[in-house]
C-alpha cells in the first residue's frame, strides 16, 4: 500500500473546493486545473498549484492527454475525477493506470461495464434483482429511430430516451408519442456527444409514479462492502435532481431490501471505491427496479455525510491507497433527517432556463446549527455561460423531518444571491407546500405541484418583498423609529437591470411572436447548429436550430408555414434572451 502524496483534481466548480478541503485535512497536497473561462474560480484561491489546461470551454476538461500531462508535470501521484467530465470515463482511468497514477475510483473495467447502461442492466439482472425493460444500444441514424419506435410501440408510451454513457440527468428525455420520439433523438444524440463524447442512445420503459431511491456504497479491494443508507432523489426537473433527502421515507423492510440489493449488486460486479446504486420504487406497492450505477462521487453525497458523519472523499482516498475499509456496517449510524438542495443559476419561472453570463452583485451565506454550504461563487463572480448552472449546495440536518424542513427554509431565506435568478425562491416555496411538509413526494412532484412556482419574484434574493429593517436608537431620549433601506446602489442597479430585462420581453410574448414568424431566443446561450438558410421553406414543427446553454440543448422550431426571410444569428455565436434569430415570411402575408 503506497501512501498518496499529491492529488490532482480533474474537475471544476464546487466539487473541487470540497475535495481540496479533505486533501488538506489528510495532510496531502492538492493540484487543480482550469480553463480560461474559470480563471477567476474560487477554488484557485485555496491551493498552491494550478494548471491552465487551455481556453476551453469544456473540451480541455474532457481532454485525457492534457489531464495526464498536468499530473506528470506537477508530480501528482493520484487523480480524483470529481463528478461529470471524465469521472466515469474508462479510458481516463486506464490512462492513469498506464502512467502509474492512482485513479481515485473504480477500475477501468467496472467503469466501462457499469457506464454502459445496457450492460449494467444486464449484469444486475443476472443477480435476480428486478430491472426496468429497455432496449440494447440503438443503431445510428434512422435505423436507431425505427428501433426506438418499435420498442415504444411494444411497451407503450411514455418511454425514456437516454444516453448510453449518461449520468447526472444529461441526455435523458421523457417521450410521450411517436412524433416526439422521432424529433427528440437527433437532439439527444447531440447532447450525449457534448456531455459524454458518445452519442449512443437507448430507450427504457418509463416507470411513473415512482420514488427515485439510491444507495451509497463503499467497497475496498479486500472484499469488504458496506452501504451508508439511502437517498431519495425524486424531486427533479428535466430528469435532473433538484433536491435530495436522506434517508428515503420508506418502510424499514423496504429500505433494508433496497440496501441489500445494492450491496449484492456491488459484490456481483466486483465494485471498488465509492459508488451509488440507483433504483425506482413504486410509492404504494414498494416494488422496486434497478435503474443504474454511478461509478463516482455524487453531487448529493453531502446529504449522506451530514447524516452519518462519514467523509466519503476521505474514504475514497484511503480505499485507492489499498487500505481496508475503516468502517463496518454495524458502525453506520443515521442521525435524524437531512435535505440537500442545489442552488442553480436558473430561472424556474422561465422553464429553468440557465442564467449564465451574469454577475453576482451581492452574496450573503447562510449558516447556523445543522447547516452546511458547498459553493464556489463570491460577490463579484461572473458566471460563465459555458458550464453547468450549479452555483452552490445547501445541506441541512434535523432530528425529525419537519424540523429539517423548517431549518432548510430558514437557511434559504438567509441566503442572498443578487444578480442571476436562482432556484432559491422555488425551494422556499416547496418548503411551504403542504405535501412536501408531510413528506409526500415522488418523481411527479414538480409537474404535479405547479403552485410552487407561484411565488413573488424575490427582492435581494429573498422570498419576502419588504427587506427594510426597523432600527430603534436607544441613544436618543425619545427612541425614534428609523428605517434603514436595504439595497446599496450596486444591488439596486442589479434589480433594475433584471426588472428591465423581464419587462422588455417575457417568455409568453416570445412564444406569441413566434406564431407570427418573429423567432426570438427563449434563453441566453450559444447557437450549436442552424438547419435552414434564407429562402428555405419551412412548415410548422420543423427544427430551425439547436441552442446550447450550460450543457443543455434546446430546439427552436417553426410555429408557422412560410419562407425564411432573415437569419440574424450564426453558428457558434452567442445569443441573449429575447434576441431576434429568424424572420419567417408567413404564407398569406
Amino acid at each position: 500500500m503506497a501512501k498518496i502524496k499529491k492529488i490532482l483534481i480533474a474537475n471544476r466548480g464546487e466539487i473541487v473546493l470540497r475535495i481540496v478541503r479533505t486533501i488538506k485535512e489528510m495532510n496531502r497536497e492538492a493540484v487543480v486545473v482550469y480553463e480560461t473561462p474559470d480563471r477567476n474560480a474560487l477554488y484557485l484561491r485555496h491551493v498552491r498549484e494550478a494548471v491552465l489546461l487551455g481556453d476551453g470551454p469544456r473540451k480541455d476538461y474532457l481532454n485525457i492527454e492534457k489531464m495526464i500531462r498536468a499530473a506528470c508535470l506537477t508530480g501528482a501521484d493520484a487523480i480524483h475525477p470529481g463528478y461529470g467530465f471524465l469521472a466515469e470515463n474508462a479510458d481516463f482511468a486506464a490512462a492513469c493506470e498506464r502512467e502509474k497514477i492512482i485513479f481515485i475510483g473504480p477500475s477501468p473495467k467496472v467503469i466501462a461495464d457499469m457506464g454502459n447502461k445496457v450492460m449494467a442492466r444486464q449484469a444486475i439482472a443476472r443477480t435476480g434483482i428486478p430491472t426496468i425493460p429497455g432496449t440494447t444500444k440503438l443503431s445510428p441514424d434512422n435505423t436507431g429511430i425505427e428501433e426506438a419506435v418499435q420498442f415504444a410501440s411494444e411497451v407503450g408510451y411514455p418511454v425514456m430516451l437516454k444516453a448510453l454513457a449518461g449520468g447526472g440527468g444529461r441526455g435523458i428525455r421523457k417521450v410521450t408519442k411517436e412524433e416526439e420520439l422521432r424529433s427528440a433523438m437527433p437532439v439527444a444524440r447531440l447532447e450525449a456527444l457534448s456531455a459524454f463524447n458518445d452519442e449512443s442512445l437507448y430507450v427504457e420503459k418509463c416507470i411513473s409514479p415512482a420514488k427515485h431511491v439510491e444507495v451509497q456504497i463503499l467497497a475496498d479491494r479486500h472484499g469488504n462492502v458496506i452501504h451508508l443508507g439511502t437517498r431519495d432523489c425524486s424531486i427533479q426537473r428535466r430528469n435532473q435532481k433538484l433536491l435530495e433527502v436522506a434517508p428515503a421515507d420508506l418502510p424499514q423492510n423496504v429500505l433494508e431490501a433496497v440496501e441489500d440489493a445494492a450491496v449484492r449488486a456491488a459484490r456481483a460486479v466486483r465494485y471498488e471505491n465509492a459508488g451509488t446504486f440507483e433504483f425506482l420504487v413504486h410509492p404504494e406497492t414498494h416494488e422496486f427496479w434497478f435503474l443504474e450505477v454511478n461509478t463516482r462521487l455524487q453531487v448529493e453525497h453531502t446529504v449522506t455525510e451530514i447524516l452519518t458523519g462519514v467523509d466519503i472523499v476521505r474514504q475514497q482516498i484511503l480505499i485507492a491507497e489499498g487500505n481496508p475499509l475503516e468502517l463496518k456496517q454495524e458502525h453506520r449510524r443515521l442521525q435524524g433527517r437531512a435535505i440537500e438542495v442545489r442552488i442553480n443559476a436558473e430561472d424556474p419561472k422561465n422553464r429553468f432556463m440557465p442564467e449564465g453570463g451574469k454577475t453576482v452583485d451581492r452574496y450573503q451565506q447562510p449558516g447556523g446549527p445543522g447547516v452546511r454550504l458547498d459553493e464556489f461563487i463570491y460577490q463579484g463572480y461572473h458566471i460563465p455561460r459555458d458550464y453547468d448552472s450549479l452555483l452552490a449546495k445547501i445541506t441541512v440536518r434535523g432530528h425529525a423531518w419537519k424540523q429539517t424542513v423548517e431549518r432548510l427554509r430558514r437557511a434559504l431565506e438567509d441566503f442572498l444571491i443578487v444578480g442571476p435568478w436562482t432556484t432559491i425562491p422555488l425551494y422556499i416555496s416547496i418548503c411551504q407546500e403542504p405535501d412536501f411538509i408531510e413528506g409526500r413526494f415522488d418523481t411527479s412532484y414538480i409537474e404535479g405541484h405547479p403552485q410552487v412556482f407561484d411565488y413573488e419574484d424575490p427582492v435581494l434574493g429573498y422570498a419576502r418583498t419588504d427587506q427594510s429593517a426597523r432600527i430603534i436608537d436607544l441613544r436618543e431620549e425619545k427612541t425614534p423609529l428609523e428605517q434603514e433601506k436595504g439595497p446599496e446602489k450596486a444591488v439596486a442597479a442589479s434589480l433594475e437591470r433584471e426588472k428591465s430585462l423581464r419587462s422588455s420581453l417575457t417568455l409568453p410574448e416570445i412564444e406569441s411572436l413566434a406564431r407570427i414568424g418573429d423567432i426570438r431566443s427563449p434563453i441566453s446561450g450559444t447557437i450549436n447548429q442552424i438547419y435552414v438558410e434564407v429562402g428555405d421553406y419551412v412548415e410548422d414543427g420543423d427544427i430551425l436550430l439547436v441552442m446550447e446553454a450550460m450543457k443543455m440543448h434546446t430546439q427552436i422550431v417553426a410555429e408557422v408555414n412560410g419562407t425564411i426571410a432573415e437569419i440574424y444569428a450564426q453558428e457558434a455565436g452567442p445569443v441573449d434572451f429575447g434576441q431576434p434569430i429568424f424572420k419567417i415570411r408567413v404564407d398569406g402575408d
